[in-house]
């Protein structure tokens, strides 16, 4: 993409914006790979900027990480480039006093910031961090009518001039012109700024951990009194034993096992010679009815170790048509499909009586013969919008962002530049974003517009006439999901495949803070092993294939390397739980995005907000279909705590 002129970049100037006045550490990394637990860094480039938008200074280097340098096609320092450049304690000083008391900015900032983490940490030195700002994040609330959030997209949308990407030091400059034309827009909108807190990190957590090898075999269930182990039973061992803790876990894997480091209802056997100690892990299994073996025992089973059922590789042939858009999406689906349109379903949901892990969503209903025109659905007449609901009752607000998607619009939880209207319910008048309506030339409706859309007499004072406004132009359409939606996930156009992501996204919280977590599960329902539930304390899987990033107070995501995963892994959910006494009822709507990418436009969204005195919120689901894999948007909602749907998922955590 073609950047503008330099004359046209925004100017420096960002003085009067005081409530977005900090001053900033602008940072770009290149790296051998990105995991940064694995992988190093190769370049850096820091750009500090004062509070009034002022550059202040700068400092970049290359770096010799002492490893393979990874993909030069993409960075292009080979080895040889990087030979006789300092190692990073050697410039960690001067990058430390670059990064002190400043707001550390960077475009998909936690993937900066956790490279700087490890970084230092090798080093043995603090990072001085103590908030970051995503300018990804950042510009995902304003929404820019940009073809994606790519930096160097950005920059052409936003004038910055852009010689060499992939280049830290140009790329931190080009940030820099990014962030100050952000911030006039976050301004204008009335934005929060998704500022990330950033506690101290200590060396222990980085201490790299090999990936664990996923048992082949699925769990046949409890083991019975008397009788054989099987491969594929859930193991958990606890209290002393005489044999070392490493050498048991090894042989149960060799065998076949899966050694787990918690007791739950899934959990095969419980190995201990202190059935009654009264340890959390001896508790649980006496109140689930775990069998209890001692460790002779144990090793004795280990011998004759019975063969189990390996879990179901990927199917290669395709289970229906996946090139087709199904009739059920006529509601939803943009009104100008993409050019290899994905399938997708839309079945009703249903709440289940009791808090149970839902069930599979229904298959894609398969077009027995290629569609022609005359099948296509009629114009929905809000297709291509974007409408924020302000004020009413949780219930009146629900049905109101309902009643949109019925009308083939998008229901926005939050002001930006792709909200095309807004709907005011009672006591909207008191939200502060009603002020900024007409700066931004959005119209404000009433309730009976979603009745009628831009209803007008037809001349004859008898049925009215609807006359629909026209739709802004916005190069991003995503798919419109209802609750309970699907949508096949395209196959991987270039190698290595994109990493698909989950964001979620609600309105700003002053009395709660919400939690993504991430469950891998295999054909049963379950966790392979206790490190597949990912959350805050725990952002990555051992594998590195699913990490959680916390991207504001209000937005957090959820990357996913479908790629990757083993055939055993058949699905990745995603669930929101709040924290305290509050309920999503008091949080509202909660937005969820399907993007196939870092920064790339979204293939589908949804929103869902019928969530009313539950604590936990089961968001969405990557999941297997034969050879292809598919996006749904849940919304189920629990009133149980994040323990409760962990434990259905075979986790045990503490509430």
């Amino acid at each position: 993409m073609t950047p503008r002129t330099p004359s046209s970049s925004p100017s420096p100037d960002v003085s009067g914006l005081r409530d977005y006045a900090f001053d900033w550490a602008l940072v770009d990394v290149e790296t051998s790979g990105l995991v940064a637990r694995r992988d190093r860094v190769l370049s850096i480039a820091v750009v500090t900027i004062g509070p009034d938008g002022e550059q202040t200074g700068e400092f970049s280097t290359l770096l010799n990480p002492g490893c393979d340098p990874g993909p030069v096609d993409v960075h292009g320092l080979t080895a040889e480039r990087l030979l006789g450049a300092p190692d990073f304690e050697e410039v960690a000083g001067r990058i430390g006093a670059l990064l002190q008391d400043r707001v550390l900015v960077a475009h998909n900032a936690q993937f900066d910031y956790d490279f700087l983490a490890h970084e230092f940490a090798r080093a043995r030195l603090y990072l001085p961090v103590s908030q970051r700002l995503c300018t990804l994040a950042l510009n995902r609330q304003v929404d820019p009518p940009a073809e994606d959030m790519k930096l160097g997209t950005l920059a052409a949308h936003y004038g910055v001039p852009q010689t060499r990407a992939h280049d830290a030091l140009d790329d931190t400059r080009v940030l820099a012109g990014i962030l100050r034309a952000t911030l006039r827009e976050a301004a204008r909108l009335d934005l929060p700024l998704p500022l990330v807190a950033c506690p101290p990190r200590q060396d222990a957590q980085f201490a790299p951990q090999p990936p664990k090898t996923p048992c082949a075999y699925r769990n046949p269930g409890r083991a019975e009194a008397g009788g054989p182990l099987v491969q594929g039973m859930k193991i958990a061992i606890t209290g002393e034993t005489a044999t070392s803790r490493a050498e048991l876990v090894a042989r149960s894997g060799a065998a076949g096992l899966n050694v787990m480091s918690s007791v739950s209802r899934h959990t095969s056997a419980l190995v201990t010679n202190e059935a009654g100690s009264g340890s959390s892990k001896a508790r649980r299994a006496a109140a689930e009815g775990v069998p209890v073996v001692d460790e002779h025992t144990f090793l004795q089973l280990l011998g004759d170790v019975r063969p189990g059922t390996p879990h179901r590789a990927a199917e290669t042939k395709a289970a229906g048509t996946t090139s087709k858009v199904a009739a059920t999406t006529a509601a939803t689906a943009p009104t100008t499909a993409p050019a290899a349109a994905p399938t997708v379903t839309t079945p009703t949901p249903t709440a289940p009586a009791a808090p149970a892990i839902p069930s599979s969503p229904g298959t894609a209903v398969p077009a027995p013969r290629r569609p022609s025109p005359a099948d296509a659905p009629p114009a929905r007449p809000l297709a291509g919008r974007r409408v924020l609901v302000l004020g009413g009752t949780h219930p009146a607000a629900a049905a109101a962002r309902t009643r949109i998607v019925e009308l083939g619009g998008s229901a926005a939880v939050n002001l930006s530049r792709s909200v095309t209207d807004a709907v005011l319910l009672a006591g909207g008048e008191a939200d502060r974003r009603i002020h900024r309506m007409p700066d931004l030339g959005l119209p404000v409706h009433d309730e009976h517009w979603l009745t009628a859309p831009g209803a007008a007499p037809d001349g004859t004072g008898t049925t009215p006439r609807a006359t629909w406004p026209s739709v802004p132009d916005h190069p991003r359409t995503p798919l419109v999901l209802p609750r309970g939606g699907v949508v096949d996930l395209p196959a991987p156009q270039r190698t290595p495949a994109p990493l698909w992501h989950i964001t979620a996204a609600w309105a700003p919280q002053d009395a709660c803070e919400i939690d993504v977590v991430a469950f891998v599960l295999d054909e049963d329902e379950q966790v392979t092993f206790d490190e597949d539930f990912i959350f805050y304390g725990a952002p990555e899987n051992p594998a590195g294939t699913v990490h959680l990033l916390t991207d504001g107070p209000a937005e957090q995501t959820v990357a996913v390397d479908l790629t990757a995963l083993p055939p055993s892994s058949r699905k990745v959910a995603v669930a929101a739980v709040i924290d305290r006494e509050r309920t999503f009822r008091d949080v509202g709507a909660v937005q969820v995005t399907a993007v196939p990418g870092t920064g790339a436009a979204p293939l589908a969204r949804a929103t869902l907000d019928a969530a009313t005195t539950e604590r936990t919120l089961l968001l969405a689901e990557f999941y297997r279909r034969g050879p292809v894999w598919r996006f749904r948007a849940v919304g189920q909602g629990y009133d149980h705590g994040l323990a409760g749907l962990a434990r259905g998922y075979g986790v045990d955590i503490a509430d």
